[in-house]
């Protein structure tokens, strides 16, 4: 984690001409510079092990994405994921089937995802792309994913504005941005814990409110809070092992419904 202060910015029009592409140059450098639990990595960056222990960290520390996503449920689709990182998820939708297409703003992740689609034998198509500025025809997916990304991008409305245009009729979209109400934000301000990539150009957090109006264009929208405490290995000394010992097991003890809309993601499911 970082020690800068978050920022949070309003959902607002996207700014014009320069002022929108130093904002655009920004979070390329920092994603070109900060892979995704890269932190955690022991194995040589671009090797078979290296995106093995990353798949392991993610999908150990989001639990709930296999069971909320279903990965192998797209066979023969064509799939999209804007902001794909260094091909975790996309990799994974490609083994079972899908058609898949990746896009992200940081040429560094590109290059990675690549090789990690070459070292899994999946086929794919993975490009530099900005996710607000999508180069593709209107209706050309039956699905777009983008995870975590919404939160981090100059102009959110702008994305799931290409999100929608690309998408065919009665396609679907599947998106996760931050929750402001949620435990993991409590927690960091409390103890003054920093969140992995608060140091990141732009970090929005949104309510329920705001993420579903956000997608009132949809015909159909399902917000699920999601992601509760697990065990970090992130971080070191008495406050991660407080946290490791005593609260992720007392939190986990609340009943569910009584502590979900205070879940960390927010997942949406939309149909256009």
């Amino acid at each position: 984690m970082t020690a800068r202060e978050t920022v949070e910015v309003a959902i607002e029009a996207s700014p014009s001409g320069s002022a929108s592409e130093n904002a655009l140059d920004a979070i390329r450098s920092y994603w070109n510079k900060h892979i995704h639990d890269l932190e955690i990595a022991r194995h040589l960056v671009g090797t078979r092990g290296f995106f093995e222990e990353l798949e392991a960290y993610r999908f150990g520390k989001l639990e709930y994405l296999p069971k909320l996503v279903d990965f192998t449920g797209y066979n023969g689709k064509q799939l999209l994921e804007v902001g794909c990182g260094i091909g975790i998820d996309l990799v994974r939708f490609a083994k079972h089937g899908a058609i898949a297409t990746g896009v992200d703003l940081a040429e560094v992740a590109v290059g990675l995802a690549r090789k990690n689609f070459e070292l899994h034998s999946a086929s794919g198509d993975i490009e530099t792309m900005d996710g607000e500025h999508l180069q593709f025809p209107d209706q050309s997916f039956d699905v777009v994913y983008a995870h975590g990304v919404l939160q981090y991008t100059n102009d959110p409305t702008a994305m799931i504005r290409e999100i929608y245009r690309v998408l065919k009729p009665r396609g679907e979209a599947i998106l996760m941005v931050y929750n402001r109400y949620s435990w993991l934000n409590f927690l960091s301000k409390l103890f003054g814990v920093k969140l992995e990539h608060e140091d990141a150009p732009v970090l929005r957090k949104y309510s329920i409110r705001d993420f579903r109006s956000m997608l009132s264009a949809f015909s159909r929208v399902e917000i699920i809070p999601e992601r509760f405490p697990v065990r970090t290995r992130l971080h070191s000394g008495l406050k991660a092992k407080l946290y490791n010992t005593l609260f992720v097991d007392a939190f986990n003890l609340i009943p569910r419904v009584l502590v979900r809309p205070l879940g960390w993601h927010l997942m949406a499911k939309a149909v256009r």
